[in-house]
């Protein structure tokens, strides 16, 4: 599951149980009714933290006991006030973020839209009402069923009801929205409206984390999109429960979000000390480069870093000594899943393992981190990198279990060769890596004539590799030349972000950079990631092309695994044989953020675990004076 996965609640004492209820008539002795009284009172009393509205979790452990007041990662002294502006690259030119087609401003899904429940930053796996003030799994697990708070309001007054979160399940599961929400939700099977208050899903089988998946459904007010149409090209500002509202935009250029005075959750547990800015603007810029000295320039106010030559060389200066602008890592323990140079394997260029495995050959980190990182990344290792869920050694025990129906169809490494990036590092050599691609080129069909890789046909090996920065046209420029050394035709170009991103939906390219991010509980969306069903979909994560009958099995075993050993063997598993497929040429990856602020901010004393930068931001406040003084030097 992205972000947070949520739990099972403890189930309620049993009910209704005729053979029960016989015995008990039968007692006739006071000492076994004290007993039995004494033993219902305090089944009673472990059965009610499961009814309370505060929250729920994958193993039945919360960190935080009913009523408590805020997260350990906000301050309840957060002041509120003044204007956060924060930049974003590319355009917009849409205002629904759950739709196929167009993009939508960077902060509607955070400031606009609720879900029913609500995320804890530092538990891995637990989440507390919001939307919804009570959540009940059945007994049997095939339901789940929300009281939303009588409380709850979208921004215009009217309140949030069962019907607005049965619109939302079932426009989000329909051909109007994003296709990716049709594969996250698609075992929840309906929603029940059963009275003013509550609403009921039902579910088309068993899965420990499928009420959780459900708690994360963002809610729409049904009268709003029934009138303007959910799917329509609009930039009309929508209407959301969230803390904020679109005040203003210049379309594809900049949004403006206010903060919603009569914001009917400001009081909750969940969110308070979160959300301190009386504005929130985004101004767009079509450079990474131009963004930053506009940074430096204060047009905007705070800045994750992802390119290592700014964080070294470019973000210093008077400024920076002065102690006006600060760069900070902010450390955190998420899963950081895979980033690659990813193959589209819908090409026949890349049908071939072999062939695959050649370009991964060809790519040199360790002469990329050193000479234009400076050493600050770690190799990607695993599809679960920065995980206890990645493969480690040969697989053994319930991973090996899962594996071996599926010996004959998988690569012998899977079972005799743990998984590890290509290296550079002695005794190995680029030299070395390219004879071997060499190799397994030539075993595929592939030799150099007059200079050039060419099939029996004497068709060239030729491919574009698209881009949507051109920082990372330094990186691609060493890898293509060693791919030209093997004969091969290669180039590659940024395109516009926003087209870069049709071209990914609509699977019309050859290679991407690309990240599959992963959460400390993986569930559905591995679905949209690797399954046969979502190769053909537009829109899908699914951006590699898989089809392949293990890694559906795989899949399924994650989605649907009983305990945490299950899940993590199913994931290490998938992992293993996802490496040996030799899908991605495995990139990099930080365990912290590096950020760049003015130094105009409080924050408060702890740090989430599993989070954002921006979810961090949204924590923080400003500090008057500081701002004041800062206006002064401007």
């Amino acid at each position: 599951m992205i972000f947070v996965s949520f739990a099972v609640k403890s189930m309620r004492a049993s009910q209704n149980n005729p053979k029960s209820l016989t015995a008990f008539e039968r007692l006739i002795d006071m000492p076994r009714i004290v007993s039995l009284l004494a033993a219902l009172l305090i089944l009673l009393a472990s059965a009610s933290p499961s009814r309370a509205a505060q929250g729920i979790s994958i193993d039945g452990k919360l960190k935080y006991p009913a009523g408590f007041d805020h997260f350990d990662y906000t301050s309840p002294d957060a002041v509120k006030g003044g204007h956060l502006v924060l930049s974003e690259l590319g355009s917009f030119d849409k205002m629904n973020p759950y739709t196929l087609k167009g993009t939508a401003p960077t902060g509607l899904e955070t400031l606009v839209f609720e879900t029913l429940a609500e995320p804890s930053l530092d538990e891995p796996f637990s989440e507390y009402g919001l939307l919804a003030s009570d959540i009940e799994l059945a007994p049997d697990r095939l339901s789940v069923t929300y009281t939303i708070n009588d409380k709850a309001r979208f921004s215009d007054g009217t309140p949030v009801t069962p019907e607005d979160v049965k619109y939302s399940l079932e426009t989000l599961k329909s051909s109007l929205a994003h296709p990716s929400y049709q594969a996250y939700f698609h075992d929840i099977d309906r929603a029940e409206v059963l009275d003013a208050h509550r609403v009921r899903f039902y579910f088309k089988r068993r899965n420990r984390e499928l009420h959780l998946i459900a708690s994360q459904l963002p809610v729409f007010s049904r009268k709003y999109f029934e009138k303007h149409g959910f799917d329509t090209p609009s930039l009309e500002p929508p209407l959301g429960s969230g803390p904020y509202v679109v005040e203003s935009m210049v379309p594809g250029k900049s949004i403006t979000y206010r903060r919603n005075p009569n914001y009917w959750g400001a009081n909750l547990n969940v969110r308070r000390g979160m959300f301190n800015y009386d504005r929130i603007t985004f101004k767009y810029y079509k450079d990474q480069v131009v963004s930053v000295e506009a940074f430096k320039a204060h047009e905007f106010d705070f800045m994750p870093v992802n390119i290592a030559k700014q964080w070294a060389r470019d973000l210093q200066g008077p400024k920076f000594a002065r102690g006006l602008i600060r760069k900070e890592c902010l450390p955190h323990r998420n899963n950081a899943g895979m980033q690659g140079f990813v193959m589209n394997i819908r090409r026949p260029l890349f049908a071939d393992r072999r062939v695959r495995e050649a370009l991964c050959l060809a790519f040199d980190f360790r002469w990329v981190n050193t000479a234009l990182f400076f050493d600050q990344y770690t190799r990607c290792d695993s599809y679960f990198s920065n995980s206890h869920l990645a493969a480690r050694g040969l697989p053994q025990g319930l991973e090996l279990q899962d594996l071996l129906p599926f010996k004959n169809q998988l690569p012998p490494e899977v079972f005799t060769k743990p998984p590890a990036p290509f290296s550079t590092a002695p005794p190995h050599s680029l030299r070395q890596n390219l004879l071997k691609a060499r190799d397994l080129l030539a075993a595929a069909g592939w030799r150099v004539r007059n200079g050039r890789l060419v099939n029996a046909q004497g068709v060239p090996f030729r491919f574009e590799i698209l881009l949507a920065s051109p920082s990372f046209e330094r990186v691609m420029a060493p890898y293509v030349q060693n791919l030209q050394r093997l004969g091969m035709r290669v180039s590659y170009r940024t395109i516009d972000p926003a087209l870069y991103t049709r071209r990914l939906e609509t699977f019309d390219f050859d290679m991407v950079v690309e990240v599959f991010p992963q959460s400390q509980s993986p569930g559905n969306e591995q679905r949209d990631y690797w399954d046969s069903a979502s190769a053909d979909r537009q829109g899908s994560r699914n951006i590699i092309g898989i089809k392949s009958p293990v890694v559906d099995a795989l899949v399924h075993k994650i989605i649907y695994a009983d305990t945490q050993e299950e899940l993590a063997a199913a994931c290490r598993a998938l992992d293993r044989v996802l490496w040996y497929g030799y899908y991605v040429v495995p990139n990099w990856y930080l365990a912290k953020h590096r950020v760049a602020y003015w130094n105009l901010f409080e924050q408060p004393k702890t740090l989430p675990l599993y989070y954002q930068p921006m979810q961090a931001l949204m924590t923080w406040w400003f500090n008057a004076d500081a701002r004041r003084g800062m206006k002064d030097l401007k």
